[in-house]
């Protein structure tokens, strides 16, 4: 019975995992060329740091994740005093919120284009957004492009009114490396 047994257990083994394949999409590195902008009559700034984790694959768009975050003290206006203004508890309050993320949920194909749907969180407010993107691949490496608006005061970001308007033009440019 030993003898039979084996040899059965071990061709249902290999059967059930032909049925069991586990796509995983590859993770790209981001590289240290990248450009997260934010654009308006005033103002206008870039932050300066930007780390997470992307797996992407175009193929795969269920297996693809993201899983970003920007640190609010890495703001740069061009501007001293702007800079630190958007540290304060009026703006962005690094002291108890240091970090915006942005975490995906679905990935889209959109013509030539993709739309990742995810959750922003700034200032402890998390609202789900959807951000178009490109993405142009070459060989081992590749660039993530896109642009959306946010609107401060669903952030409770800033003040209502005043010479800052309420929606802001975000532009990204992230090149990866594939590790």
């Amino acid at each position: 019975m030993k003898k039979l047994f084996y040899p059965l257990l071990a061709v249902v083994l290999l059967g059930s995992s032909a049925f069991m394949s586990v796509t995983s999409a590859p993770e790209w590195k981001i590289t240290d060329d990248y450009s997260i902008k934010f654009v308006s009559d005033d103002p206008t700034g870039i932050f300066k740091t930007f780390k997470g984790t992307i797996k992407f694959d175009e193929s795969d768009l269920a297996g693809s994740k993201f899983d970003l975050t920007i640190p609010v003290n890495s703001i740069s206006t061009g501007n001293g005093m702007q800079n630190k203004k958007a540290l304060t508890a009026e703006w962005f309050d690094e002291t108890k919120y240091p970090n915006i993320t942005y975490v995906s949920s679905k990935i889209e194909k959109s013509g030539d284009s993709y739309n990742i749907t995810g959750t922003l969180k700034i200032k402890g407010v998390s609202k789900s957004y959807k951000v178009p993107f490109t993405f142009k691949k070459t060989d081992n490496s590749g660039k993530f492009s896109g642009k959306f608006n946010v609107k401060r005061s669903d952030f409770k970001i800033g003040k209502a009114g005043g010479n800052v308007p309420d929606v802001m033009k975000m532009e990204f440019s992230v090149k990866v490396d594939k590790k």
